[in-house]
């Protein structure tokens, strides 16, 4: 695809005639905006305002223990979020999602983890708490959820369907396409046709109170505890040996395969590197690691995906182009159907980092429609 950016001639047409199509179809539609606290949520509400709605703003409450207190980063983002909601006179209600998020995504996560898997538990997130227990207690009330994603959606042949955001670094079709099919048919994205940059605009434009808050980054419910720490808090410490995938040499020691992901460089803490994760022996507890990053090591052309789940209705796939991870990265490929809704993945160039347990997810061959998601399936040791 094109990295140019379009200037803001060539794209004034474009979202006028996007603010037209959403003002005309949105009139009289009852909505419900999920606002975090940040810019992009936050323009939301503005987009929605600007064409005379006054939606109802809801914050949901989640979190990585079972039972916490509010921490300060989840203070502040409440506080955020109910000045912008008055901002634009919406009332704001908090909904209680904690312990939905603990029994549904954070138990999700710990338990891929400690298999040995590479679980991405935004995509559950989505699927299992904004769109899910949200809707259970407030949502169904509701005709349409909007969010601050990324993306967009379109009516194609009377179903609606995911389709790309125009910034391709931002794209967030890839955490949206584990959504059911009547999640997606109430999904609403108001800033899904802006890029980045312009989003931060007009929240500088309008003097929204979060124009300048950075992004959030890493996992949705950590906020501002590490990853490892956290991990380790649950799951605690599983010393076992790191052996060079050519040799078979045991170079050192690892603290536990679930502080560890395929394709992993960064933190190996080995010397003579760089080093590589990229294998998994979970039964014998080893580690397995390359000096070189060889394609025959540490890259596949070729992998399964299984229970493939369609965003909108089962479609024929055979040319796509797909994605492992959040990049804007698109890779091409094509699907050779198993049955059962499982598929090898034959990919045109080798893919650096596949890891069991990622969503691959997949476009058409314009990276455009997202069709939907498959989790990755090669067993750990079955390559050892």
């Amino acid at each position: 695809f094109s990295m140019r950016k379009p200037s803001h001639e060539d794209e004034k047409p474009r979202i006028l005639c996007i603010f037209a199509r959403m003002k005309e179809s949105l009139s009289n539609r009852k909505i419900a905006v999920l606002l975090s606290g940040g810019v992009d949520s936050s323009v939301v509400l503005h987009e929605l305002s600007r064409i005379g709605l006054q939606p109802d703003c809801f914050y949901i409450k989640i979190g990585p223990e079972e039972h916490e207190e509010w921490d300060c980063s989840s203070e502040e983002d409440l506080e955020m979020a109910g000045a912008v909601a008055a901002r634009y006179g919406c009332r704001l209600e908090v909904v209680d999602c904690h312990q939905e998020y603990w029994n549904q995504v954070t138990k999700y996560t710990l338990e891929k983890v400690k298999a040995g898997f590479t679980p991405n538990p935004d995509v559950m997130c989505n699927r299992l708490i904004k769109f899910g227990a949200f809707d259970e207690k407030k949502g169904h009330e509701y005709e349409l959820i909007a969010t601050g994603h990324y993306a967009q959606t379109e009516i194609i042949d009377g179903h609606k369907w995911l389709v790309t955001s125009p910034d391709p670094v931002k794209d967030q079709t890839d955490f949206l396409a584990q959504l059911y099919d009547w999640q997606l048919r109430k999904a609403l994205f108001p800033i899904g046709h802006y890029r980045k940059e312009e989003v931060r605009q007009i929240a500088e434009r309008e003097h929204l109170i979060n124009a300048k808050r950075k992004d959030s980054q890493g996992i949705c419910f950590l906020g501002k505890i590490n990853y490892n720490d956290y991990i380790r808090r649950y799951l605690g410490e599983n010393e076992g040996e790191v052996v060079e995938l050519e040799t078979g040499k045991c170079i050192g020691k690892h603290k536990g395969l679930w502080f560890h992901t395929i394709g992993q460089r960064h933190g190996l803490g080995f010397g003579g590197g760089p080093w590589y994760a990229v294998r998994k022996d979970v039964k014998r507890n080893i580690l397995y690691v390359s000096k070189g990053f060889e394609p025959a090591t540490a890259y596949r052309r070729d992998f399964e995906i299984a229970d493939f789940h369609f965003l909108t209705l089962p479609v024929e796939m055979e040319d796509v182009c797909f994605k492992i991870r959040h990049t804007p990265e698109y890779h091409k490929a094509k699907l050779e159907k198993r049955g059962n809704g499982a598929y090898t993945v034959h990919a045109e160039k080798p893919v650096q980092g596949v890891a069991p347990g990622q969503f691959c997810v997949v476009y058409d061959e314009q990276h455009h429609r997202c069709f939907g998601s498959g989790e990755i399936a090669w067993s750990c040791s079955e390559e050892l």
